[in-house]
């Protein structure tokens, strides 16, 4: 990778922040409002005037326009908008990077990477469509059953359990990782509701091989990141949290509608991975803490393995509560509590958690984390990833 061609090093986190999370329907407030308040309070973290505002950043078909936006933060100017394409929090890691591009470009000076979700207001994203007719690629799947989300991961992590004979303790190990993150995280809707074997063991199936604990929350509410160029990063409250990458993208027909992609048992990350260790000049064994997009269980386990940091065959030694619970284990993982625990805001807290453990202000601190990665949104396409790092990293 060329080194005038890169994002590495040349923007920063400033400010995050988040509304409260409520669970799917229970917000008081609309979308657009939850919206305005997540960037306001990102921008009271930065200490920055929310009229410097000129870009925004967002993902799936966010409803929050850019334009609205900026118009009722009373900007001076909008410079810059964009929204990544693709399904749920594939996403996330890519409108980070879409952002950090336009700061890098000189396209815009101060760009806020959001989500805002009120499925109360619009509708539930875990349910199946409710119509009358199917047509298009929905026809070779919808008559047959497979109908939901979580119907259709199961098949990709299916296959790649039976092709490794993964056992169902690895996915129950990621879950209980996050619960337990998640029980000194004040911010978690599942701050204060534990999670054991049992438990885990004896809820319902929801679609094998993910039980009701594998599954990623549904709520309302907003987050939001603030991202400067590198040279004004020293300028504000937070020590600098650089952007070391954040690449997007898929492997050949992953967009194959019928499930008939060539490599079928993945999450989507064989090609993304190592543009993303290319562009960071790192590799696995350099990342400290570990946030990783659970739409199911399933998705994280594959996701961890096509970034490398273990083998498919090795997935039932390497996926163990003790190897991924902060702050010793091998691959601290989703230290917030993640989409499974903390909350599912299509993603966007993951990085915002990530950010924090460069900060030292996460409720499940790593030590001396100086690197920390975030994998958005496997087994939908495009995915994307990011790797941010501390001042020691440049």
């Amino acid at each position: 990778m060329s080194p005038e061609r890169t994002l590495r090093g040349r923007t920063a986190v400033v400010g995050v922040a988040e509304t409260e999370y409520y669970k799917w329907g229970k917000s008081p407030d609309p979308e657009f409002k939850l919206a305005i308040e997540a960037v306001l309070k990102a921008c009271a973290d930065a200490g920055i005037d929310p009229r410097d505002i000129d870009g925004f950043s967002s993902y799936s078909n966010d409803r929050s326009e850019a334009s609205r936006l900026s118009a009722a933060l009373g900007c001076k100017q909008l410079s810059f908008a964009s929204m990544q394409w693709g399904g749920g929090g594939g996403g996330g890691s890519g409108a980070l990077a879409n952002g950090a591009a336009a700061i890098a470009t000189g396209q815009a000076e101060c760009v806020v990477v959001f989500r805002a979700l009120a499925q109360g207001q619009f509708g539930r994203f875990g349910q199946g469509p409710r119509i009358r007719t199917v047509s298009g690629h929905p026809a070779h799947t919808v008559p047959y059953g497979l109908m939901s989300a979580a119907q259709m991961f199961a098949m990709k992590v299916t296959r790649f359990m039976h092709d490794y004979d993964v056992h169902q303790e690895a996915l129950r190990a990621i879950s209980l990782a996050s619960y337990a993150h998640a029980q000194h995280n004040p911010r978690a809707v599942m701050y204060d509701r534990p999670l054991d074997e049992a438990k885990y063991d004896s809820s319902r199936w929801i679609t094998e091989p993910f039980h009701l604990f594998d599954c990623c929350q549904e709520n309302d509410g907003a987050a939001a990141m603030i991202l400067v160029s590198a040279e004004r990063a020293k300028d504000f409250p937070h020590k600098p949290c650089y952007v070391m990458a954040a690449v997007s993208g898929s492997q050949h027909r992953a967009g194959a509608p019928v499930h008939n992609t060539p490599e079928y048992a993945s999450s989507g990350f064989t090609t993304v991975a190592p543009r993303l260790y290319a562009m960071a000049g790192m590799k696995p064994s350099d990342v400290d803490v570990l946030q990783s997009y659970e739409n199911f269980t399933g998705g994280v386990l594959m996701s961890i393995v096509e970034h490398g940091f273990c083998a498919p065959e090795e997935c039932n030694e390497f996926f163990t509560i003790e190897n991924l619970l902060a702050p010793s284990g091998k691959l601290p993982l989703n230290t917030s509590g993640g989409n499974l625990a903390e909350c599912y805001m299509h993603g966007l807290g993951l990085n915002i958690e990530a950010v924090r453990q460069i900060w030292g202000e996460s409720t499940c601190q790593i030590p001396g984390a100086n690197v920390a990665m975030v994998g958005s949104g496997p087994m939908v396409t495009p995915v994307s990833s990011c790797i941010f790092g501390s001042e020691a990293t440049l």
